[in-house]
């Protein structure tokens, strides 16, 4: 079973042997758009609702481009409701889709993961990376705030590691990433795929009730008032996103300048 969940927006859907794939395919590097969130959410969804799905992968069908985040033209020049029905789709709506999931979500990440790419890939149970992956936080270079990631990424790896990477906007490696604790395994890129369907398959083999049980009493174990913790991130992006400051980064980026930053 194979359908595009929405036409043009760059995302589809495949299911077989109890493992349904949603596919990130918007070039050049998988701009995140508000209908490409919500057919992802679609995706997640959908796989909740099918029996015969056990398992789900979340990959790109772009060779080393995961996904650079948010479509930037969509925060230039909007206003603080535009920009939270965005946000409110990729961090409330995809926290949701993923907690009411029912069965493990992998995520397969092959080439660079940026902003939001970041956003999409931690939403899932495990993450597995390409070598030739890459990892970043960039938003602070042109303006914004990484904020949903202030909620979740200093439990991973520590507070003192997190503030680095959020507040640096550096890039890093796979291999830094496995260090941190942040990715579950690292493969070669050629092997990525089957690595994830190797998984997956091994999680589609248990029971699909003890898998539903469990996950839901991980969910609750591990919550520390999460939904709360990213509904307070909308609103810390979206003063950071509509501030001057914010639009001048954006605008320079786009421009491919530096911002001229004022105090």
């Amino acid at each position: 079973m194979r359908f595009d969940l929405s036409p043009k927006c760059g995302v589809s859907y495949a299911a077989s042997d109890q493992i349904a794939r949603i596919t990130l395919a918007r070039p050049p590097v998988n701009g995140l758009t508000l209908d490409m969130i919500r057919a992802i959410v679609a995706g997640l969804r959908r796989a909740a609702a099918d029996d015969d799905v056990r398992a789900v992968i979340l990959a790109s069908a772009l060779p080393r481009r995961f996904c650079a985040g948010l479509d930037l033209n969509l925060l230039l020049g909007q206003s603080g409701e535009a920009i939270r029905e965005l946000l409110q789709a990729l961090y409330l709506d995809l926290h949701d889709a993923q907690r009411g999931l029912g069965k493990p979500s992998i995520a397969a990440v092959g080439g660079a993961a940026r902003g939001g790419g970041m956003t999409l890939a931690i939403s899932c149970d495990v993450i597995l990376a390409g070598r030739g992956a890459s990892f970043g936080y960039p938003e602070i270079d042109i303006g914004v705030l990484p904020a949903i990631h202030f909620a979740h990424l200093p439990r991973i790896i520590g507070r003192h590691r997190a503030f680095e990477l959020l507040f640096s906007g550096r890039s890093f490696s796979a291999q830094e990433a496995l260090d941190l604790g942040l990715v579950s395994k690292v493969v070669a890129d050629a092997e990525l795929d089957d690595a994830a369907r190797t998984l997956a398959k091994n999680f589609a083999g248990k029971s699909p009730a003890v898998m539903h049980l469990g996950r839901a009493a991980f969910m609750r174990q591990n919550d520390d008032e999460e939904r709360r913790r990213i509904a307070d991130a909308v609103e810390d992006f979206c003063r950071a996103a509509t501030s001057e400051a914010a639009q001048e980064g954006i605008r320079a980026f786009i421009a491919k300048r530096k911002p001229n930053w004022q105090s």
